[in-house]
């Protein structure tokens, strides 16, 4: 198990885009929450890729993380992630170079498989993209190889990324990516935040077959959290309806724009004790700092993770700014 004392905490950054909210407004919440997590002193920054979904913006990723960069001086700014069957390895090595010519030493490339949508859309993007889902390990070889100083020889060139150092990161939300991970000896980042049933499976896969690496001499693990906290519990159970009436949309297919949050009703209540919404937010830790600081500390022994990556689904900007503030200090203590 890892000493707390050693564990990094980051945000993963959806921007989810609120009822009434402009997605321009969006965006300067997004830079301004960076902005924050940079003085509360947080790692990292990341933005996810997801596509026609009316709730989420961040579909322009490496857009977004050249805005954040920018805005930003320290904090580190990744993909979390570019879902790689939908893009050509050559023009994200060159995005991703470009963005570490810029942003030295700041910029993280996580990539992961899944579309990041429905498959009716995950086909518009890309018609060939099960084809590039098969290849995914060779697909990163190839972004590996177009980073590497070696490549200077080939015919097929992104010149602005070799040798230039930005360290990838296999995103997974099941057991599949663990392996693969473990076997090019890469950190592993998992999705427990919304799929949280392998967690531990793939973790131990992880860290019993990691093979070192030139990037990287012991295993690397990540894992993802939902947060939502306040002064109170009551308050904070307050501000969590936003999260759950947005899950809730994304089980039963009604995806809308995230909505203000409202007093904890009964009928919410029953809601969020449903099996299926239970399973996918088994690790929202909502309440006062010392609750989601016990709830917190419980899941790192569990997990023995070496970085913790929260997530918040809240609607009003200012108290999802002061959830990862409280979070930061809980990181702190612990």
């Amino acid at each position: 198990m890892q000493n707390n004392n050693n564990i990094k905490y980051s945000i993963l950054e959806l921007a989810s885009i609120g009822a009434g909210v402009s997605t321009s407004k969006t965006f300067k919440n997004s830079l301004e929450l960076a902005q924050k997590a940079e003085d509360f002193g947080y790692n990292r920054f990341w933005l996810a890729e997801h596509h026609n979904m009316i709730s989420i913006a961040s579909s322009a990723t490496v857009v977004l993380m050249g805005y954040i960069a920018g805005g930003t001086n320290k904090i580190r700014v990744g993909s979390g992630g570019i879902m790689l069957p939908n893009h050509s390895p050559l023009i994200v090595a060159e995005q991703f170079g470009t963005l570490a010519n810029l942003y030295p030493g700041r910029i993280d490339m996580g990539l992961g498989r899944a579309p990041g949508t429905d498959q009716t859309t995950a086909h518009a993007i890309r018609s060939d993209r099960m084809q590039a889902v098969y290849q995914f390990p060779d697909e990163i070889a190839k972004i590996q190889q177009y980073f590497s100083r070696d490549n200077s020889n080939s015919k097929v060139r992104a010149t602005v990324a070799e040798g230039v150092e930005v360290l990838v990161y296999i995103l997974g939300s099941s057991t599949d990516s663990a392996h693969l991970a473990a076997k090019k000896g890469l950190p592993y980042v998992f999705a427990s935040h919304f799929a949280p049933t392998h967690l531990f499976d793939a973790f131990n896969i992880y860290h019993n077959e990691f093979e070192p690496s030139e990037f990287l001499q012991e295993p690397y693990t990540m894992a993802g959290v939902n947060i939502v906290a306040a002064e109170t519990d009551e308050e904070a159970q307050k501000i969590s309806t936003s999260m759950i009436r947005m899950m809730l949309g994304v089980l039963t297919g009604k995806i809308d724009y995230m909505q203000p949050s409202i007093d904890m009703t009964e009928e919410l209540r029953e809601i969020s004790q449903h099996p299926a919404l239970q399973q996918m937010l088994r690790y929202s830790f909502v309440g006062s700092k010392e609750t989601v600081k016990k709830k917190t500390k419980e899941f790192l022994k569990q997990t023995g993770a070496n970085e913790i990556m929260a997530v918040s689904h809240i609607y009003d900007h200012q108290d999802r700014v002061n959830s990862f503030r409280i979070f930061s200090e809980i990181m702190k203590e612990l």
